[in-house]
């Protein structure tokens, strides 16, 4: 029931940034509540994965280890680690003759923006499903539901009063 809450309130989100968000942050008055909030929206869609990924390698080098999982560490630590390094790629300077990253890279990153967040957001989805999939480690990495459905409640709880309170002010 957690994880439902959670996408419900992800869904709500999405609903209000797609619908809501665009045409209050760009009214005659614009609101500043609008205004950040679409801001983070878009950063959080964009570089999020990267906070999703360092929790879930430190949750691997802390508590996993203990738990002697069935599914193979090592192949969720190197996807996650090739996501981060992928990700973090177009960001190393130019100047920086080992670091740079191929041509092809940077012209596929050019013709589609998206595709790097895309594949990113994959791998961390992948790695959460396989996860997942093991009930053992599903339990130690979701904290037997408490933890969970606080956080859930607590994220359906803001999008809630983010939206009435935007709405109050609007009028």
């Amino acid at each position: 029931m957690s994880l439902v809450a959670l996408l419900i309130a992800v869904l709500c989100n999405a609903f209000v940034g797609m619908f809501l968000l665009p045409r209050y942050a760009v009214a005659q008055h614009p609101r500043f509540l609008f205004r950040a909030w679409s801001w983070f929206d878009e950063k959080a869609g964009l570089y999020g994965w990267v906070i999703f990924v360092v929790a879930l390698l430190v949750w691997d080098y802390f508590v996993w280890k203990e738990a002697r999982p069935k599914v193979k560490g090592w192949f969720t630590r190197k996807l996650l680690t090739l996501s981060l390094a992928a990700g973090i790629a177009p960001m190393i300077p130019w100047w920086i003759p080992a670091g740079q990253p191929p041509g092809q890279f940077l012209a596929m990153i050019g013709r589609y923006p998206g595709l790097p967040a895309i594949l990113a957001w994959g791998v961390v989805i992948v790695v959460t499903a396989l996860l997942c999939i093991d009930a053992e480690s599903r339990d130690y990495l979701l904290g037997h539901g408490r933890t969970l459905s606080v956080i859930s409640f607590g994220m359906l709880l803001l999008v809630l009063s983010l939206t009435i309170v935007g709405w109050s002010m609007a009028y």
